[in-house]
């Protein structure tokens, strides 16, 4: 089959498209034709040889959702069937023109969606899902706050937060990405290069912080937030070191929480899945959530789509799109 591979540690360029061998697969597994690839920065952070795969999972090529059409099942598998249209959350080995997926970590892909907009979900949807609404335990009526509005993980977190009832409310680099999140549902969208949202905020009051930055992003974020707060974390991009006055959380009574989804276990995603398929499929169904694909890019041109996201110069998710798989 055809896939990129990280050829070593380091820039975009170190992506390649190579002739590699098919995948094995498992008995809980089915094989997908993958039609697209979503990008993420964990792709990115593996690239560079900050973000291992976890044991098992494909070595050498970056990606961790699909969309495309099963062409295969394990012997164990149920609900699936050769010909079905899936997206699913997977390990790695995303840029590729097949893929192994946990059937259990599969969905069908709504009818509304093709699979570039398919694509774009798995990772984001159940990352939000995981540490808003499940971690962050996120309900109708409370102040939510993400940061990087615009982003992937950001576009999913202010329509479902909205959809379910919360205020939201965001941070953004651009007066357009501030729009962008307006559009999207935010109450409010602070850009964060002319205004601190420490002072914007802190007579708002958040019940929910949803933050990818860390750093000097974690003293502000306690600063503005409501009594029995909970302050969740997905990526520390902005520094892993943090100054933490424990008095000021335990006069808050503040919960201090965070989660990686990769390297979690089969039976957690598979619960996740379920969880997401309860709760978000419907509102995608209905036209409460929409996926936004800013860019897409063919599969031999990732990293072209690496050097994009990297310049956080887009509004929503960057997607590979398969020609090698014909179907």
């Amino acid at each position: 089959m055809k896939a990129v591979v990280i050829t070593k540690f380091g820039a975009p360029n170190v992506l390649e498209l190579v002739d590699h061998p098919d995948p094995t697969l498992a008995d809980d597994e089915v094989l997908i034709a993958v039609k697209a690839a979503g990008v993420n920065r964990p792709d990115i952070a593996q690239r560079k040889g900050n973000y291992p795969p976890p044991p098992g999972a494909p070595q050498d090529i970056p990606g961790l959702e699909v969309a495309g059409i099963v062409v295969a099942t394990g012997k164990e598998v149920v609900g699936f069937d050769t010909g079905d249209r899936v997206c699913a959350l997977i390990v790695g080995g995303g840029y590729a023109q097949y893929a192994t997926a946990k059937a259990t970590h599969c969905l069908p892909i709504p009818k509304n969606l093709d699979f570039i907009e398919a694509a774009s979900l798995p990772e984001t949807v159940f990352t939000v899902w995981s540490n808003v609404f499940e971690r962050g335990r996120l309900t109708a009526g409370e102040n939510f706050l993400v940061h990087g509005g615009t982003s992937g993980i950001g576009i999913t977190a202010i329509q479902l937060a909205k959809a379910l009832g919360a205020k939201v409310y965001t941070t953004a680099g651009s007066d357009e990405k501030c729009q962008a999140c307006l559009d999207l549902g935010a109450e409010q969208a602070i850009n964060y290069k002319s205004q601190a949202f420490e002072d914007v905020l802190v007579d708002v009051g958040i019940d929910v912080v949803l933050d990818m930055i860390g750093g000097e992003y974690f003293r502000k974020n306690i600063h503005i937030m409501n009594h029995d707060g909970r302050l969740v974390y997905i990526n520390a991009m902005g520094g892993a070191d943090v100054h933490l006055d424990i008095r000021e959380v335990m006069q808050k009574r503040i919960y201090i929480t965070g989660s990686t989804l990769r390297n979690r276990d089969k039976k957690f995603k598979a619960n996740l899945t379920q969880a997401v398929k309860e709760n978000v499929w419907p509102l995608i169904e209905s036209g409460k959530f929409k996926p936004m694909v800013f860019a897409e890019f063919a599969l031999e041109d990732a990293a072209k789509a690496h050097e994009l996201l990297e310049t956080s110069k887009h509004i929503g998710k960057i997607v590979l799109t398969n020609a090698y798989t014909d179907l």
